[in-house]
């Protein structure tokens, strides 16, 4: 069974404001890599991509906001901050945009929850 810190703070809400069933950050992960969200990208955005999201499910959405996670490992194999941001996103805007729709992808109910 999962424990509490395996919950984002946004499900732990959820489910005690509206009796939602929380899911973990490794099922919000799971969902996001079922559904083709990166397929707009190139292999190395996608790599980055990918790699957030592990974050993610790891350790929570702060992790990935933050672009100080660019110069931890995995990320330091593909380059710098500034090489990934402008590199491989084409700009740090490129970038924010491609972390907010990672964002917005992990948030949205999965097809059976909703109704």
């Amino acid at each position: 069974m999962p424990k509490s810190e395996d919950f984002d703070a946004f499900d732990l809400l959820a489910h005690i404001a509206f009796d939602q069933k929380p899911l973990t950050r490794h099922e919000r992960a799971n969902h996001v890599k079922k559904r083709d969200v990166f397929g707009q990208y190139g292999e190395q955005a996608r790599s980055v991509l990918e790699a957030l999201l592990d974050k993610f499910a790891d350790h929570g959405v702060q992790d990935i906001e933050d672009a100080k996670v660019l110069e931890l490992p995995p990320f330091d194999r593909l380059g710098s901050k500034t090489q990934i941001r402008r590199g491989i996103f084409g700009g740090v805007e490129q970038y924010t945009q491609a972390v907010r729709a990672l964002e917005q992808a992990l948030y949205e109910l999965p097809q059976q929850q909703q109704a």
